[in-house]
């Protein structure tokens, strides 16, 4: 199904207190003014999203996990005991609930919930350099000098929308990558980032509330000024598009007053428990990783209605000092990561939440002189869980070094078109860029169907 780019029409500008109101200037208040996008905007796109048609989705949201830098899959999800020394490296292989499966002993949180997973050991492509990998990873295109595709996240936000009274789709904290972004598409289908960390004792959300110098009474009185406007050009103009952009900007002020979507932002409700099951207490006060308390916001902005949440965790570039480098994050990334599925799991949102670990590519299964593994893309391991996959099974195989494919490999086209067939997207149908241009949402991609429960 061919689309036009209604997005280039939500592309306003700043409203200013001290300038006359008037009728294009689009009302920035909130956390989405922080994200370059309005609230009037995020309205149309929920209404654009209306047309979408696509398969049953299996899928209701998506917590993406990034271990940016270049995951070691060797160290984690494929282990080689057989292997030489210097490819084996120093850890230990774990049991996991799968019988004959193992994962490294940095993973030994996760080889007790591998019964809830899907292991894709087999994930390959071809491109070496960090900013490629990451743009063939997160939009299922090879990169092209002409033109930067949608994040899956941007066409998710896109087709699906805004749901409740949540941005559809969400960084934590931060945009992690250029490629995350919305690509050739309006800034409207980008995404809100957090701006802090959520394991600073002082975290709080950038954006969240009303501008600096905007009380609740300020307010009022744009509203009071948008609403004369309003009625001065409908005097004018006889089409239905005012009371329809009407109707936008009165659920944006809805969405404003929502407390569901303030607290989905903060952790004070969760209980010890909870914060003990992430990983949140494991650690000191001088040494404290984050992936528990950046998992846990993750799953309660999809539980307030977020359906696409990027958490980027770990810096993973180990070329020198591999095993010094992870020895603390993987760990931290494995307790909170279990905690996680453990979490979803008891509270019925698994299957209807997909999961997803990946990284740009793999390191390479040599350990080099400097003690450390380089770039590696030609296979590597990625996780999948809920939200339709099929729970307990490793998907694919590398060989013994863990250098190559030896089963069933996974491009990354079919990843991500079997990734948006989850979410009820048909990755066939074009988005317009610009010029005026189709462009499938992805090319040539079919869907993984062994990955499929």
């Amino acid at each position: 199904m061919q689309r036009t780019d209604k997005q280039s029409a939500l592309n306003g500008n700043t409203f200013h207190a001290c300038n006359a109101p008037n009728r294009r200037a689009f009302l920035y208040a909130g956390w989405l003014g922080g994200a370059g996008l309005t609230l009037g905007q995020m309205l149309q796109l929920e209404a654009i999203a209306g047309e979408r048609k696509g398969p049953e989705p299996k899928a209701k949201s998506v917590i993406h996990i990034y271990l940016q830098g270049g995951f070691p899959h060797m160290d984690s999800f494929d282990p080689k005991p057989d292997a030489p020394a210097e490819y084996r490296g120093i850890l230990d292989p774990v049991k996991t609930t799968l019988p004959g499966v193992y994962f490294s002993s940095h993973m030994a949180s996760t080889a007790k919930v591998a019964d809830k997973l899907t292991v894709v050991r087999s994930m390959s492509h071809t491109e070496v350099d960090h900013s490629r990998g990451e743009h063939s990873m997160f939009t299922g295109y090879r990169p092209s000098p002409a033109l930067v595709y949608p994040s899956v996240g941007s066409v998710v936000a896109q087709e699906l929308g805004p749901r409740d009274a949540m941005p559809p789709y969400i960084c934590v904290p931060n945009q992690g990558s250029q490629f995350l972004g919305s690509g050739y598409l309006s800034n409207a289908a980008g995404p809100f980032s957090l701006g802090a960390d959520p394991a600073r004792a002082n975290f709080s959300v950038r954006d969240l509330n009303l501008p600096k110098g905007v009380d609740v009474n300020r307010f009022e009185k744009r509203k009071n000024w948008k609403q004369m406007v309003d009625q001065h050009f409908a005097q004018m103009e006889s089409d239905d598009s005012l009371a329809t952009m009407d109707s936008f900007y009165q659920r944006a002020y809805d969405l404003l007053a929502s407390p569901k979507a303030r607290d989905a932002f903060s952790l004070k409700q969760e209980s010890a428990a909870t914060k003990e099951l992430y990983g949140m207490n494991a650690w000191g006060p001088v040494l404290r990783p984050s992936a528990g308390a950046k998992f846990l916001v993750a799953r309660r902005l999809v539980e307030a209605g977020a359906r696409f949440v990027t958490v980027t965790y770990g810096a993973w570039d180990t070329h020198a000092f591999h095993y010094r480098g992870i020895e603390v994050s993987m760990p931290d990334l494995d307790r909170a990561f279990a905690g996680l599925i453990q979490d979803l799991d008891s509270r019925g949102m698994l299957d209807s939440t997909l999961v997803l670990v990946t990284s740009e590519f793999g390191r390479t299964p040599k350990i080099n002189a400097g003690g450390g593994r380089d770039h590696w893309p030609r296979v590597f391991s990625i996780v999948m869980a809920g939200g339709g996959v099929k729970r307990g099974q490793v998907y694919g195989a590398s060989d013994g070094l863990a250098a190559e494919p030896a089963d069933s490999p996974l491009s990354v086209e079919d990843y991500v078109t079997t990734v948006y067939h989850l979410l009820g997207i048909d990755a066939s149908q074009s988005l317009m860029s610009p010029g005026d241009r189709p462009q499938q949402i992805v090319m040539n991609g079919n869907v993984a169907q062994g990955l499929l429960a």
